[in-house]
């Protein structure tokens, strides 16, 4: 068995149904970032464990559950309140952890969208690290998310679990890409500055997650880079099959790399000009005016 951690902020519309796919395994933990809405009152109605931490970034989130809180097996895997588990996932899951070849397992999303999965503007198979054995991954930030930190080798698993992107409305979605468009804004900044292109890893990288983050590296220094997104999703990877959900979502896809590139942009005049006002995008969570607590059972 595993355990299963569930990372939560205001997710009152999806935490039943998240909570509920993940109770094949008998160690669910929530842990939520100081949630405003109902999502804690919801998620205590399961025989799950509850606890409360403030939110400082995705990569400190996520580093400081697994320091923190104790899971009960060795092995753990890490679901956001918007995605499921599925039987089929679990017991590959189950049979991975009975002999591990590796420390950790990336596993591919099937964006879920207008009550449709979008699987050829998203570059599916989109691989996340999701499951992995405790005391041997950790988190850092970068952009608006987080990236691993393995001690040791990775492997990929065959199922596939659903991630439902736009659950709570179109309105939503475009709320929560703009306070991530700020992040990703400084994350671009920084790799224009001090990073550079790796040719070789794009090509001859020895796996997808390897090979899309070499692109990104390459995307980020691209002219016209929100109409080169829109047409290499739309027309290259076959956004078109995907029908009219596949056409919204590429042209939101643009549209979010539109307000990363006016960011950066934005960025790049204040630090010309030596003005460190912050680009106004709320924050991601309410931020805690005193330092990180510990968590809290509810």
């Amino acid at each position: 068995m595993f355990s299963i951690y569930i990372l939560t902020y205001n997710e009152a519309l999806d935490i039943a149904a998240c909570i509920e796919s993940a109770m094949l395994s008998d160690d669910v933990i929530v842990v939520d970032s100081c949630s405003s809405d109902r999502t804690r009152e919801i998620a205590a109605q399961y025989p799950v464990r509850v606890i409360e931490h403030a939110f400082e970034s995705h990569g400190k989130q996520r580093t400081w559950m697994l320091e923190t809180i104790p899971a009960q097996y060795d092995w753990a895997y890490i679901l956001e309140a918007d995605e499921r588990m599925t039987p089929a996932l679990f017991q590959e899951c189950l049979q991975t952890i009975e002999d591990p070849q590796h420390i950790g397992y990336y596993v591919a999303e099937r964006v879920m969208f207008m009550d449709r999965w979008i699987r050829h503007s998203t570059q599916y198979p989109r691989y996340q690290l999701r499951l992995f054995k405790m005391g041997q991954v950790w988190f850092t930030d970068y952009g608006h998310t987080e990236r691993e930190v393995c001690t040791g080798s990775t492997g990929f698993l065959k199922e596939t679990y659903p991630h439902y992107t736009s659950g709570k409305g179109l309105s939503r979605w475009v709320d929560k890409h703009n306070r991530y468009s700020t992040d990703e804004a400084k994350e671009t900044l920084r790799q224009l500055e001090q990073g550079g292109i790796r040719w070789k890893q794009m090509v001859f990288g020895s796996s997808e997650v390897i090979r899309r983050r070499a692109l990104k590296d390459l995307s980020l220094r691209l002219p016209f880079r929100p109409f080169i997104r829109w047409l290499y999703m739309y027309l290259i990877l076959g956004g078109w099959r995907d029908g009219q959900a596949g056409f919204a979502w590429c042209t939101l896809q643009a549209f979010y790399e539109y307000l990363i590139v006016l960011k950066v942009r934005e960025l790049q005049r204040q630090k010309r000009m030596n003005v460190t006002v912050p680009v106004a995008a709320a924050p991601l969570a309410p931020e805690p005016s005193s330092p990180p607590h510990k968590g809290t059972i509810a």
